[in-house]
């Protein structure tokens, strides 16, 4: 049975301990001040997880200020302190406690965190999935079929971080260069084979993810996300251009492999970072892996995969073109650490499904509901595209868009809506720091363009939206509930509270059959 927990990472002797000095000549430009010579056994940026000989890593940012608990991590045995502050006599350090002054802390911290912990990921395959989406679905497939082939895995993703069997919270689809350090040295100590893992885009433009050495990274696509923090797509692509320069850097491992969509724009830009053997994968482009006779089903996809491998004919649990894609990548991806296709096969005909996505609530009623991650242009037409094959009556979509996000899609996502839907309902999302009214003013706008004859509705309360979409359902109907997938709470102005649109629905529908 599945344990959830904490992860607690507890510094093992076998890693060797590195001094202050040690840690500075890696970068130029640093200074000490105090003991050189300060051994340090683990590196912290949470206070709550100091230990004796820690060092403290002072991340400042827009909202937080690490300086301000240094105190409490030195009371809890920090040793040293890592900060790009030179004015330390203002920070109220104790004179036992070493400072480590870096000139910049990012690129630093990508040094110095893997060649403290021995780049632990040198000692396990590593495969890296990124793409706007379709990440999640990818990186559980190919898990599935290494475990079957008997290897041990570790997962780090959206959703959650595996260690085999056992489940732990995740609070970024890639955690930072420290807390990703600690995951990879965890794995390692309890003899992960594999670590499949989501690469953000965010991770790649921070370098959260160096000193990581790939052996196989998966593009899945690129569409319209994440602008408020790249600006431009152009600079969403060279982003997610720099995993697959990752994977192309000669290293320690051999067997480097690219798993590239080449059904997507983007696959050229892409390609041109790769240095390394490649397996492309599509439906309509000429491919390596190319799937074929395709079946959308509302019972699961059936289709065949071609390659030089042969042909593996699927017969799967999982519906929808864009689990077509996502199936095509997981074969490569096996493919590429030498899985045999009979194995590969037999694995994803027994996949059923991931949390949120494409995630059907089973009751008895006469209509059908489906919630899914879609948060994005693409994603958001992908889902209600599937809908539209299988549904027997009518399309009713539930979405909104989070707060202080890119605002740009949010028009695009109400004409998607619109166009492709019976009936819309847009609602709040994780509205955050915006006012949840503003937000659907402005995928109102697009959902005016194309809505015509149609019904549609703005309910601000995601709960009382959903409640209203099964009130309105008839026998045949398909309810679709987007943008927050496997997520269980919903980030308001001043708080986080408690919401699952899993949940929900089921309340909905006891409340319909009490009426």
């Amino acid at each position: 049975m599945n344990r959830r927990t904490d992860l607690v990472i507890i510094a093992e002797s076998n890693f060797m301990m590195k001094t202050l000095e040690e840690l500075a000549l890696l970068i130029q430009g640093t200074k000490i001040i105090g003991d050189a010579k300060t051994k340090i056994i683990s590196i912290e940026h949470d206070s709550r997880k100091i230990t004796n000989g820690s060092l403290f890593v002072c991340f400042e940012g827009a909202h937080f200020d690490g300086h301000k608990f240094i105190n409490q991590a030195v009371q809890a045995g920090a040793v040293a302190i890592l900060t790009t502050r030179n004015d330390i006599e203002n920070l109220n350090i104790p004179e036992n406690v070493a400072v480590l002054i870096v000139p910049e802390m990012l690129n630093s911290l990508a040094v110095i965190v893997p060649y403290f912990y021995d780049y632990p990921a040198r000692q396990m395959r590593v495969i890296g999935v990124t793409g706007t989406n379709g990440k999640t679905t990818t990186t559980y497939m190919i898990r599935s079929i290494l475990i079957n082939a008997g290897y041990h895995v570790g997962l780090i993703g959206t959703i959650q971080i595996m260690i085999d069997s056992e489940i732990f919270p995740i609070h970024n689809t890639t955690p930072n260069v420290i807390d990703l350090q600690h995951l990879f040295v965890e794995m390692l100590r309890k003899h992960m084979d594999y670590v499949i893992m989501e690469v953000s885009s965010h991770a790649l433009a921070e370098n959260r993810v160096a000193g990581v050495e790939f052996d196989t990274a998966i593009f899945t696509n690129l569409t319209q996300d994440h602008l408020d923090f790249h600006g431009t797509m152009e600079n969403y692509l060279k982003a997610k251009c720099k995993l697959f320069d990752a994977v192309s850097r000669s290293g320690y491992k051999q067997g480097k492999t690219a798993i590239i969509n080449a059904d997507d724009a983007a696959s050229d830009e892409i390609k041109k970072h790769v240095l390394c053997n490649q397996i492309t994968y599509g439906i309509k482009n000429d491919s390596d892996l190319h799937a074929a006779d395709v079946d959308v089903r509302a019972i699961g996809n059936k289709f065949k995969v071609r390659g030089d491998f042969g042909c593996m004919n699927l017969n799967l649990h999982v519906t929808g073109i864009f689990n077509v894609y996502n199936i095509l990548a997981a074969v490569g991806a096996a493919l590429a650490e030498k899985i045999e296709p009979n194995l590969i096969c037999k694995t994803l005909e027994h996949f059923k499904s991931v949390p949120g996505r494409f995630e059907r609530i089973f009751a008895n009623i006469p209509f059908s509901i489906i919630v899914d991650y879609a948060h994005t242009p693409d994603g958001v037409e992908n889902v209600i595209e599937t809908a539209r094959q299988i549904v027997k009556n009518r399309v009713i979509t539930v979405f909104g868009c989070g707060g202080d996000r890119d605002r740009t899609k949010r028009p695009i996502m109400g004409r998607l809506a619109a166009e492709l839907s019976d009936i819309v309902i847009a609602t709040s999302d994780n509205p955050r720091t915006e006012n949840p009214a503003e937000i659907l003013k402005e995928i109102e706008v697009g959902i005016k363009e194309k809505i015509g004859s149609k019904i549609y509705e703005c309910i601000e309360d995601r709960r009382q939206a959903i409640f209203h979409a099964v009130e309105i359902a008839k026998a045949g109907d398909i309810i679709l509930i987007l943008g927050k997938g496997h997520e269980n709470y919903q980030i308001l102005k001043d708080k986080t509270i408690h919401f699952d649109d899993r949940e929900v629905a089921q309340e909905a529908i006891v409340n319909l059959m009490d009426n």
